[in-house]
């Protein structure tokens, strides 16, 4: 590979790495064409964007970051495929459905998320409960509603409770 096409693909690699704030290392290495046609297909349906790339050029990208991903080099070993995404937890669900199909391919071998590193395929779980920020919304509005709806449902009761001893007063004989 020429010097002008490894910079290109170094430059590249970099605008991705800014482009999308999380981001995992996979192991994709014993994939056979279906495979990974699958894999690039249910990436696709869930918008993360899925890249095969060459250590070296992901490491040089790396030093050229503003971001300190010194302990990913470790990860960088192998073959290796990014997973670029916009919410964090994505691709952890999309690797955690092959593993629970016991399936050993595609690995986890390191993630960037939610300005985090995680290190290792036991990371998984932890990267899976990360919660998304419409689901961090969608709890925040939730605990917001539930005094509110608290406050409604004793107003009500406490105004048929009225209701109820105003007509039962109203039906007495005087």
């Amino acid at each position: 590979m020429r010097k002008e096409v490894k910079d290109t693909i170094i430059v590249e690699l970099g605008e991705k790495l800014k482009e999308f704030p999380h981001f995992y290392l996979v192991d994709v290495a014993g994939l056979n064409a279906a495979d990974t046609s699958d894999l690039r297909r249910k990436c696709f349906k869930n918008e993360i964007k899925m890249v095969v790339v060459k250590n070296t050029l992901l490491r040089k990208a790396f030093e050229n970051s503003e971001i300190d991903y010194e302990p990913l080099y470790t990860s960088l070993k192998g073959s290796t495929a990014m997973m670029f995404c916009k919410t964090a937890n994505v691709p952890a669900k999309l690797l955690k459905e092959y593993k629970d199909k016991k399936k050993e391919i595609p690995a986890l071998k390191a993630a960037y998320a939610e300005e985090s590193i995680f290190v290792g395929a036991d990371k998984l779980d932890e990267l899976c409960a990360i919660k998304s920020k419409n689901e961090l919304i969608a709890e925040v509005v939730a605990l917001l509603q539930s005094p509110t709806k608290n406050v409604v449902s004793a107003l009500q009761s406490g105004a048929s409770t009225i209701h109820g001893v105003l007509k039962t007063l109203g039906e007495r004989p005087e």
